[in-house]
């Protein structure tokens, strides 16, 4: 009953108009596997990080959430960076200094559901190891992907969409922001791109669009969820509280593993409308504060059971 999350971490050194620049601890990958720790969720971390000062404040950051990181985590030559900045209405840009490589098999049991997205799954030389992962875990698992496309890293633009081409034919669960989206396919709508990528595969495609709210798809027809009113303060960690959320709310409906693989293929309307606006409520506690802070078990359920959100 344990998840499997593979994907980068890193400290994420923000700068805001008129302030100083602070340092956190980052990471799309890094941030589904503490989110996932905070709800109760039992959780190993599969990353690449040095074994140096910074390296040792996210293996604390990542273990004081609850989550394990997988042995052998800590063998890069420094731990990545990445440069944010963010503008008035509290959205965030990023420049990189990541190396991400992975070898071997983790050390870990057999997960209820594997992870993965973002940098892990198009930058070489790790994508092919994280790729293979994907592929071993698949037969006990239910595979969930969050592209979380970072352009300023990408060399080759067609090999990357073909690498977020084959892990989608893996995934069961996909979720997307309509902005990746249209850097993946600038020619269509982000719905019909998304609808084709159900036909390969997937149960469940996400698109969300910030403000916009999120269309969930499945086998049974789509779902609209409006987004929550709420005062941002920033978007940082917003699409990784989404995933988290809607892992979560898939898993308390008993719908993950690879067992249950054919009932998660036939989710209902209302079910699947009932995980995304699970999905949406975590989003919306994360962006009402500063940082990629993650709500807990206990303030997810109290704004799922009060008018907090309105």
């Amino acid at each position: 009953m344990r998840a499997l999350v593979i994907g980068e971490a890193l400290i994420d050194v923000v700068a805001r108009e008129g302030r100083a620049a602070t340092e956190h601890v980052g990471g799309s990958p890094l941030n589904v596997a503490v989110g996932l720790a905070k709800l109760g969720r039992e959780v190993d971390f599969l990353t690449h990080i040095g074994a140096d000062e910074r390296g040792r404040r996210i293996a604390q950051y990542v273990e004081s959430a609850g989550a394990q990181l997988v042995p052998g985590s800590d063998s890069a030559a420094r731990t990545p960076t990445a440069q944010a900045t963010v503008d008035q209405d509290g959205s965030a840009t990023y420049t990189f200094d990541i190396d991400w490589q992975l070898t071997g098999t983790p050390e870990v049991a057999p997960p209820l559901v594997i992870h993965t997205g973002s940098i892990a799954a198009v930058l070489e030389p790790g994508c092919l190891a994280t790729a293979a992962l994907v592929d071993t875990y698949h037969l006990s698992a239910t595979c969930t992907f969050d592209p979380n496309v970072r352009p300023g890293l990408i060399d080759d633009a067609d090999s990357a969409r073909a690498r977020i081409d084959r892990l989608i034919e893996r995934a069961d669960v996909v979720k997307a922001s309509d902005e990746d989206l249209r850097w993946i396919d600038p020619l269509r709508p982000p719905e019909e791109v998304a609808s084709g990528w159900l036909a390969l595969g997937p149960s469940i495609v996400v698109v969300t669009s910030g403000g916009g709210g999120a269309v969930a798809m499945c086998a049974a027809g789509t779902a609209r969820v409006p987004a929550f009113a709420v005062d941002v303060v920033d978007t940082v960690g917003a699409g990784d509280a989404f995933m988290t959320g809607l892992i979560d709310a898939l898993w308390s409906q008993n719908l993950l593993g690879a067992e249950r693989r054919s009932r998660l293929a036939a989710i209902g309307l209302d079910e699947l409308t009932s995980a995304v606006r699970a999905a949406s409520t975590a989003a919306a506690l994360t962006v009402s504060r500063a940082g990629a802070e993650l709500p807990d078990r206990a303030a997810l359920d109290e704004a799922a059971s009060s008018d907090i959100l309105g």
